[in-house]
């Protein structure tokens, strides 16, 4: 490499006296990222920052040393960039960097209206951004995890490669450049319309539109929401005057299946047919404790209990009811025991003997 002229040398002695001040920069910009796409609620694959090492600046100015000024004119001094899941996901962090960084609109780019089927992966959103309090602009890149992936991987073939690449594996590049653009507008629609269903049940189950909705681990968390076992449970924790713990319920949702439940009415109904009888069995069960603690899933438990009894599954169908809830172990078929046993003397019992 050349020997920088003394125009050069004057701005990377600019340089290495900044250096302390370009990281410390570089650390406010990635806390103050990482912070407000936390408060955002936005999740993101990576926030990644640099600051330009001194061998890549004297290679650059070598190319461009007559450009710039001073070091304060060398806009991707320092380097910030932020990898998304979701193209739209791009635009509401760009909406954000508006409010946080003071953009140089005339030096920023949207690469993605360029719309040229090879550059898919340099297809970002480059802003020149000032961070108050500092004099020295950076770059700011937005891109997709497939973007990345592919300017990655094109500059590892191409540009490292030092030779230039046969039209044939071009051809073969852009295509596969296509179907990742392809990809990744998908991968954003899917998202958008998965939104716009848990939105469609949600407002299905506020309505009791129950029999209009598959059951599904989305759907029945949406269920739980309503609170369908509340009462239930508050019935049986004022039997010891106990607190109820909140744990997940979603475990039993193969319970329910197993069960014949398709749908959240199918659900609904079960809980309704049988939810008095798990209120005796859970008084069989705690009568003679003294319990001040019970697992918000008791109400469920003891309603899928007494199906299954009443229903003739006996313990092997309890057995394999906790199998499914607590995962296969020796120690379900003695707890299956324990529950037929608690069960025998109650009146739904009766009638099946």
């Amino acid at each position: 490499m050349d020997v920088p002229d003394l125009h050069c040398q004057m701005i990377l002695d600019e340089y290495r006296e900044a250096i302390p001040m370009l990281n410390k920069m570089k650390e406010e910009v990635v806390a103050l990222l990482r912070e407000t796409l936390e408060r955002n609620g936005i999740i993101v694959t990576a926030i990644e920052a640099r600051v330009k090492t001194e061998e890549s600046l004297t290679g650059k100015l070598a190319l461009k040393g007559a450009k710039y000024a001073t070091l304060g004119d060398i806009t991707d001094i320092l380097g910030a960039r932020i990898i998304t899941f979701y193209t739209d996901d791009v635009d509401r962090i760009a909406s954000i960097a508006e409010k946080l960084f003071e953009i140089d609109w005339e030096n920023s780019v949207d690469k993605r209206r360029l719309h040229q089927l090879d550059s898919f992966g340099y297809n970002s959103l480059h802003y020149i951004c000032r961070l108050p309090g500092y004099d020295i602009r950076f770059e700011l890149q937005l891109r997709t995890t497939l973007q990345h992936a592919w300017a990655a991987i094109n500059h590892d073939i191409g540009y490292k490669s030092g030779i230039e690449i046969p039209r044939e594996y071009m051809r073969r590049m852009n295509r596969l450049a296509g179907m990742l653009e392809m990809a990744d507008d998908e991968f954003s629609r899917i998202r958008t319309e998965i939104t716009d269903y848990r939105r469609r049940v949600q407002n299905l189950v506020q309505n009791g539109k129950l029999d209009d909705v598959l059951l599904d681990g989305d759907t029945f968390r949406s269920y739980l929401q309503v609170g369908p076992l509340d009462s239930l449970n508050k019935r049986i924790a004022a039997l010891n005057q106990a607190e109820i713990q909140e744990v997940p319920l979603v475990r039993y949702l193969r319970v329910l299946k197993a069960l014949k439940c398709n749908t959240l009415g199918d659900v609904d109904r079960l809980i309704k047919a049988y939810r008095e009888d798990a209120y005796l069995l859970a008084r069989h069960q705690l009568g003679n404790t003294d319990l001040d603690i019970i697992s918000s899933a008791i109400g469920l438990q003891n309603v899928c209990i007494v199906c299954i009894l009443s229903t003739g599954g006996g313990k092997i169908g309890l057995e394999r009811m906790f199998d499914a809830i607590n995962g296969h172990n020796s120690q379900n078929n003695a707890l299956a025991e324990l529950t037929f046993e608690q069960a025998s003397n109650l009146p739904f019992m009766n009638k099946i003997l």
